[in-house]
Order: structure tokens, then C-alpha cells, then sequence
């Protein structure tokens, strides 16, 4: 009787397995294939899964990139995830994921263990890619900006923000800006209209994502309270990692300068090593975001390199989880969207501080800085190049200007 019920479950089990190993062959092809940044990668995710394979219909596509570029975290990688979770409930999602993601946390991992030791502070190359740095978070915060903070009141907050993150530059100060941008978001908009249009379900339950909620929240603060009482390393690493996670909204490009503040100012990454990681960043397929396994394996190898990654894409995991079940009611609830207003006004302000120090006060020092600087965002911002190209015509314009 008792092998009757085993056999009886062998063809689900059989059937899970399968459109596992199917999740993690084609986003593994897409890992491998996916250049050109998060906006790239939807239209690829559109064309393999929707087009191509027929896991997700428009609606439900368009449902779900809406609720990632709503959340903080890498919107592309979400979206990914949540492709995987539609197939295949959560596990389907980890799979998702790893297999977008393992292409450039190899190869950025493999490239951290070869210029380890090597001497970068002067070369051509990094001078070009700090003048690089600036244009592309300048452009990134400003496409940011124009989206977040369309009105004078929330431009206030990220005044406030900026303001207070510059003066107290602790991981407390972030967070708490956070709280009070959401607060006053709250009162401001809470009679802001609300999406009404429908979303199609998600096979998540609710009690999994009040689970992922609670310790998506419970991370966030915990973390800097640990890091305080306690002298070990890897705690201080996983809370700067996981903070920067949680904090970005807007792409890859914006967690740049969060990542340079917790790191090059500290000591624990030089800042020629840092730029170097990031030109190879853009060199590689797939999210933006697994430039923290470059900074992990600099800084402790690659166990450094896999807890960075797994530091900063939890947050991610987390609030796509936690908020699939209840998305379609939170779009509804004028309230929440209110605070959410409030919280995204007060990260572009806390993007404008790191953005300023350590970016821009490590790197303009002269008017020949300032005009490269010039040429490289009017690439991105007005002649609409990739940032491929600026990273390369910065890589060479900075090698020929260290020749002269």
C-alpha cells in the first residue's frame, strides 16, 4: 500500500523536476546572452519567456515588471524570479535566479582573484573609469529624480535626505530617513489615487510572504544593531551588502554609489580596485548587481564572493516573495502608496549624498575632469550610447590623458 503511494506521487515529482531543470537551462542561456542592462533584459525575459515559450501572457508580464520597478532591489533580476515562481512556485524562482545570475558571479569572481595583488593606482585605465562613474550615476539619479520626485514636496524630502545623510553618514541615518520619508509620504499623498486595474494571481501563500516580509524588515535593522555590538567581519559585510540591496531602486547603475560609500571609505577595498570592478561589471552579461561578488572575492575570496551576492540579491527575493500575494490590494490602497512615495523621494536624496562623497569629491579635481565628465553624460543622456560604450571611450580617453 505504502509503495502504491510513493509510486502515485513519482509523476509530480518527476514533472517538478523537469520544468526545474527547463527554468534553469534557458535563464542560464539568458545569463549568458542578456548585455546591455535591466531595461535589455525585460525585452530579452519578453521575447524568450512570453513570445517564445508562452509561460506568462502580456498581462501577466506587464503585472509583473510593474510591481518590480515598485520595489527596491535589481528589477530585472525580480522579474526573473518571478517568471520562476509562475512556473514553478518559489523554488522555481531560486532557480530562476541562479541560473541568471551564476554566469557573472563566476566570471567577476574569477576576475577579482586575477588582479588581486596587482597594482591599479596608476593606471590610465581606472583614471577613466572614476570620470566614467560619474556620468553614469549622475545619469542614472537624475532619470531617477525627474521620475521620484516630480513635485515640490518630494523634493523636499530628498533635500532632508541629502542633507542628513551627508552630516550623519551611518547606516542608522539611511534607515531612519527611510522611516521618516515614508511617514511623511503618508500624510502627504494618502488620498493619492490608486491603481484599480486587476492583477493575475500569483501561486505564492499569504502566510510564506508575511513570513518574507517580516524578516525582509527585521534584516534591515537588525543587521546595523549587530554590526554595532559585535566586532565580526562577516556580520559588518552581509549588512553593508544586504542595505545596499534594499535601498536601490532604478537599476544597477544607482547601487554604485552605496556600494563605494560602504566600502572604499572604510578601507576594505581600495578605490582603483573598486572602478576596476565595476568596468568589468559592464563587460559581462547578465545584472548589475553581481558587481558585489567582484568586491566579496577581493576582499575574502570566493566565500567572500558568494556571500556578497547572496547579501545583496535577498532583499530582492524577499519583497518579490512577500509581496506577490498581496500586490494587487497594496497598488489599491491609496495609503500605502502614499508612504511609497514618501520612501522613493527620500533614496533619491540618500543616492545624492553618496553620489557627492565619496564619488564626485574622489574624482573632479580639475576642469579637464570635469569636461571629460561633460562629454561622457551627454553620451548617455543625449546621444542615448550604451553604457558599453561610454565605459570603453572612458577606459581609452583616461589612458590618453595620463600619457600627456
Amino acid at each position: 500500500m505504502e509503495g502504491d503511494k510513493m509510486k502515485s506521487l513519482d509523476p509530480n515529482k518527476k514533472g517538478l523536476f523537469k520544468t526545474l531543470i527547463e527554468i534553469f537551462f534557458v535563464s542560464t542561456k539568458l545569463g549568458f546572452t542578456s548585455f546591455g542592462g535591466p531595461i535589455a533584459h525585460l525585452g530579452y525575459f519578453h521575447e524568450e519567456y512570453v513570445r517564445k515559450r508562452k509561460w506568462m501572457d502580456d498581462k501577466s508580464y506587464a503585472d509583473l515588471v510593474a510591481l518590480c520597478q515598485f520595489l527596491p532591489g535589481p528589477a530585472s533580476s525580480q522579474v526573473g524570479i518571478g517568471i520562476g515562481v509562475v512556473r514553478a512556485g518559489a523554488i522555481g524562482g531560486i532557480v530562476s535566479f541562479i541560473g541568471f545570475t551564476l554566469p557573472s558571479v563566476v566570471a567577476l569572481i574569477i576576475f577579482a582573484l586575477v588582479v588581486q595583488g596587482l597594482d591599479l593606482s596608476q593606471a590610465g585605465w581606472i583614471y577613466g573609469l572614476k570620470i566614467v562613474a560619474v556620468a553614469v550615476v549622475a545619469h542614472a539619479i537624475l532619470g531617477m529624480a525627474q521620475n521620484l520626485t516630480p513635485d515640490r514636496q518630494r523634493k523636499t524630502i530628498a533635500l532632508f535626505a541629502v542633507i542628513v545623510t551627508l552630516i550623519w553618514q551611518t547606516a542608522y541615518s539611511q534607515v531612519g530617513v527611510i522611516l521618516l520619508g515614508a511617514f511623511i509620504g503618508f500624510l502627504l499623498y494618502k488620498r493619492e489615487k490608486a491603481d484599480v486595474e486587476g492583477m493575475s494571481p500569483f501561486p505564492l501563500s499569504r502566510r510564506f510572504a508575511i513570513g518574507c516580509l517580516v524578516l525582509f524588515f527585521g534584516l534591515l535593522f537588525l543587521l546595523p544593531i549587530l554590526r554595532e555590538l559585535t566586532s565580526i567581519q562577516w556580520i559588518a559585510l552581509f549588512d553593508s551588502f544586504y542595505r545596499s540591496g534594499a535601498l536601490v531602486f532604478g537599476g544597477g547603475h544607482v547601487v554604485l554609489p552605496l556600494l563605494e560609500r560602504e566600502f572604499v571609505p572604510t578601507g576594505w577595498l581600495s578605490e582603483e580596485a573598486f572602478l576596476a570592478g565595476y568596468g568589468a561589471t559592464q563587460a559581462v552579461p547578465g545584472p548589475l548587481f553581481t558587481f558585489a561578488a567582484y568586491i566579496g572575492a577581493v576582499m575574502n575570496g570566493w566565500l567572500g564572493g558568494l556571500l556578497a551576492t547572496v547579501a545583496i540579491f535577498l532583499p530582492a527575493f524577499l519583497l518579490v516573495f512577500g509581496t506577490l500575494p498581496f500586490w494587487d490590494s497594496l497598488r489599491r490602497n491609496s495609503k500605502v502608496k502614499g508612504a511609497l512615495m514618501g520612501v522613493n523621494a527620500a533614496v533619491v536624496g540618500i543616492l545624492i549624498s553618496a553620489f557627492y562623497t565619496p564619488i564626485w569629491t574622489s574624482t573632479i579635481f580639475t576642469p579637464t575632469d570635469f569636461a571629460f565628465a561633460a562629454i561622457l553624460f551627454s553620451m548617455l543622456a543625449f546621444w542615448k550610447l550604451s553604457p558599453m560604450v561610454v565605459v570603453v571611450t572612458g577606459i581609452i580617453g583616461g589612458m590618453l590623458m595620463t600619457m600627456l
